[in-house]
């Protein structure tokens, strides 16, 4: 519109220009007037194409995006393990009284990290992913072999015992049901620089006996035993299992996105 009216307006001296000029020949103003008039619209019409076609300008909606079928295969399938791994969960317990730990557990990550104080002590322990084991033909009364031992649900877990300024026990500890495991045992000096190589120590299980008996107790005290180390084999299943039905679901969101 705004353009057809610079058209009109650019084409009002012309009108003007031929009206003068017909004054001068012709005395009769409304024939003059007529002719001029008859003129100025013929310009106008013939200047139409000025003047855009609203359907020209029109724009149509771009069609919506369409999943690829692929996609949607993909969501049906993730749907249905949600369902069954909803399905299929079932609470823990929850942490029973006296528990001697704080338990810390930080959604979307592997690991659950456990911390008390203990006589002028701190205490942590990071809990690993559970090894779950289901095969019913595994024997759990020889679960002293070393053997089978391998064939049985494990929790690994390491201990960190500290002082205030001082250096760190670090044990790297398995726990078994109703048996817990010290796979070694090292001294942390928290002043040493990376760089620099720490004698590490002996294999733990070629300590004297009557030292690996000890650390037991040692850590026994300390909260590491089989009633905490059941416990938390449990939590760490359970962990497991809501870990990856929120797996299940961001894959889900990423696909619909």
């Amino acid at each position: 519109m705004a353009m057809l009216r610079r058209s009109v307006s650019s084409l009002t001296p012309l009108a003007a220009r031929l009206l003068g000029g017909q004054r001068s020949f012709n005395h009769n103003c409304g024939g003059t007037l007529f002719i001029a008039v008859n003129q100025v619209q013929k310009i106008v019409s013939n200047t139409s194409f000025l003047v855009p076609s609203i359907s020209r300008c029109s724009f149509s909606a771009s069609p919506a995006l369409t999943r690829p079928s692929s996609d949607e295969s993909l969501l049906r399938v993730i749907e249905s393990e949600i369902n069954c791994s909803e399905e299929s969960f079932e609470e823990g317990e929850d942490i029973p009284a006296g528990f001697p730990f704080q338990l810390n557990d930080n959604p979307g990550q592997q690991t659950v990290s456990l911390t008390r104080e203990y006589q002028g002590e701190s205490i942590c322990v990071e809990v690993e992913p559970s090894s779950l084991v289901t095969d019913a033909s595994v024997d759990d009364g020889d679960s002293g072999d070393d053997d089978d031992r391998e064939n049985l649900s494990s929790l690994p877990m390491v201990v960190r015992v500290s002082k205030t300024g001082g250096p760190c026990l670090e044990f790297g500890v398995t726990a078994y049901a109703d048996e817990i495991v010290i796979d070694s045992l090292s001294v942390k000096d928290p002043d040493m620089s990376e760089d620099q190589l720490p004698y590490e120590g002996p294999r733990f299980d070629e300590l004297d006996e009557n030292l690996q008996k000890a650390f037991h107790k040692y850590l026994e005290i300390r909260g590491i035993k089989p009633s905490v180390t059941n416990f938390l084999h449990e939590y760490m299943v359970n962990k497991d299992h809501r870990e990856y039905t929120n797996w299940l679901k961001n894959l889900k969101k990423f696909i619909e996105a």
